[in-house]
């Protein structure tokens, strides 16, 4: 039976992580909290847990996740985040896996919550995610601020049962707030890969992902949340791209005042 390493990245998190960790308690063999110092009761609660409890500084979302899972003691690891908790289906699914280990990689369901509310449509469910694998046979991708874990070539991967329990907002005004920050980072991290944004894009992008999400993807079952996701998601769309041309132009006013 291998020994399971539950891997979670923190900051600030006193309102959220005891719930995280009784979850996963039962199932890990090490839990492993990285911390990029928060300032909040997030280590005290973590330490009651016995958990092993490293600070380490914030260098993005792709480069914590990859320290995260280098810090575990075992080459199989649970990647969860502190918003997060697994359901009952999910925790009996993971120990069935931990006594007959079959495959390289495990992805799973993840069901949100949002203001409150679970949310079955609007492209937000299943929302498969790649959480429970052996690391030594994964990789983590992606582009800040949204990391992602992905099996080498020539692995073997297997869908479980259960949810992921993902408790996003609170309220709206959290998802705007989150919204604004993400998009400077998106912004900021495609200018440097050289990336550009037109006026095609500013403009009618926004539209089709609202189309997409709230009637392709039904968010109109949703109801009224699902109504303001497709409309933020749309809004994140519009200002990702819209920061992007705005540090372009920046770029450019530089360049010709150098001229």
């Amino acid at each position: 039976m291998p020994e399971i390493s539950v891997v979670i990245m923190t900051l600030n998190e006193e309102q959220k992580i005891e719930r995280c960790l009784q979850s996963v308690k039962d199932i890990a063999d090490e839990i492993v909290v990285v911390d990029s110092f928060s300032t909040d009761r997030t280590e005290e609660i973590c330490k009651t847990f016995g958990v092993n409890f490293i600070r380490h500084p914030f260098e993005g979302y792709i480069e914590q996740r990859k320290y995260s899972i280098d810090q575990a003691s075992h080459d199989h690891v649970l990647v969860i985040d502190a918003d997060e908790e697994l359901s009952e289906e999910l925790r009996a699914s993971i120990m069935r896996v931990k006594e007959n280990w079959t495959h390289d990689g495990y992805h799973l369901n993840r069901l949100n919550s949002y203001c409150g509310q679970w949310i079955r449509h609007s492209g937000w469910y299943p929302d498969r995610k790649l959480r429970l694998f052996d690391r030594r046979k994964a990789t983590v991708k992606g582009s800040n601020p949204h990391d992602e874990v992905f099996l080498n070539q020539g692995t073997t991967l297997k869908h479980i049962k259960g949810d992921l329990l993902h408790y996003t907002y609170l309220s709206v005004e959290e998802h705007i707030r989150q919204i604004n920050r993400f998009t400077e980072i998106q912004a900021k991290g495609n200018f440097e890969r050289g990336k550009k944004a037109n006026c095609f894009s500013i403009l009618f992008s926004p539209g089709y992902k609202f189309i997409r999400h709230y009637f392709f993807y039904l968010g109109f079952l949703d109801g009224y949340y699902g109504y303001l996701i497709c409309r933020n998601m749309a809004h994140s769309t519009f200002l990702k791209h819209a920061k992007l041309k705005a540090l372009w132009k920046i770029q450019n006013s530089k360049f010709k005042i150098q001229n």
